[in-house]
């Protein structure tokens, strides 16, 4: 049996299915400490039998590297409850047996959008989820972006937009792009949440800047051939022609990457993408 975990820092998705990504069952349910979240985990694997490879999908700051002496366990998260915690050894001690593989939720997504999504065949991808937080998943010559940790893109520094005084609200960097931009951002910048902002709000015109400056960054370091841009925030409509429009104002004829169609794109799995890739992780 394959299993598959999406740990998200709201909610949790546990399914089964194929190690092509397709879904044969799921299971969500809210994300509150590590220890009731991965019980009921654990649980909901063992009514479908025993597992025998498992891929694991993990907001971050989480150790990817299987070599490392605390492989599995979340970084400095200002999650509560969660910093140390190993969702490798729980698993491990459930199903011993079980291979298991882990990934960052956006590295997982930004997969499963490459190989059966809205960057179907491309072999240089960004996948990037604005929500809670600000994140990206990056496949460089069909590999996932992995370094000392893994990517980070919502912590690196962008331009200030000209006459924005927000303070931003990353408890780590204040104004870097997740401080800027995130879910938390709008609505503290704005008095009130993403979902209720009317389309014509100036909260967008400010989201696709902060976003395009981002995406720029990317561009120059490494080139994705098409850029996904996914999460509850990204939902908004005209978020992705408006930060896509931008990017191309900005690259100024000088990266190929964007010239031609679309460029920035919204996610053809939408809310199954990160799910979708934690299945493929089993076949890694």
């Amino acid at each position: 049996m394959n299993a598959a975990m999406e740990l998200g820092g709201t909610k949790t998705v546990v399914a089964v299915g194929g190690s092509d990504g397709a879904l044969v069952e799921e299971f969500r349910f809210p994300t509150t400490t590590p220890e009731e979240t991965l019980r009921r985990a654990v649980e909901w694997f063992s009514e479908k039998g025993t597992p025998e490879a498992i891929g694991i999908a993990a907001f971050g700051p989480v150790r990817i590297d299987p070599k490392a002496a605390d492989w599995g366990a979340m970084q400095a998260t200002p999650k509560p409850g969660w910093g140390g915690f190993s969702i490798t050894a729980t698993l491990l001690q459930a199903f011993p047996a079980a291979r298991i593989a882990l990934e960052t939720d956006v590295n997982a997504a930004c997969l499963a959008e490459a190989r059966i999504g809205a960057a179907e065949g491309l072999e240089n991808v960004a996948y990037i989820t604005i929500g809670t937080g600000i994140g990206a998943g990056i496949l460089c010559d069909g590999r996932l972006l992995h370094g000392a940790l893994h990517p980070e893109f919502g912590h690196i520094r962008v331009p200030r937009r000209k006459g924005d005084d927000f303070a931003g609200v990353c408890p780590f960097h204040g104004n870097c792009l997740e401080g800027m931009a995130s879910g938390p951002a709008i609505e503290k910048r704005w008095g009130r949440p993403a979902h209720e902002l009317p389309a014509d709000h100036p909260a967008w015109d400010m989201e696709a800047w902060y976003l395009a400056h981002g995406i720029i960054g990317l561009l120059a370091i490494s080139p994705p051939e098409r850029v996904v841009i996914g999460g509850g925030v990204s939902q908004a409509a005209g978020l992705h022609e408006k930060t896509d429009a931008l990017v191309r104002e900005l690259a100024g004829g000088y990266f190929p990457a964007v010239n031609g169609g679309p460029y920035v794109v919204p996610p053809k799995l939408g809310q199954e993408a990160g799910i979708r890739g934690a299945l493929m992780l089993t076949r890694l």
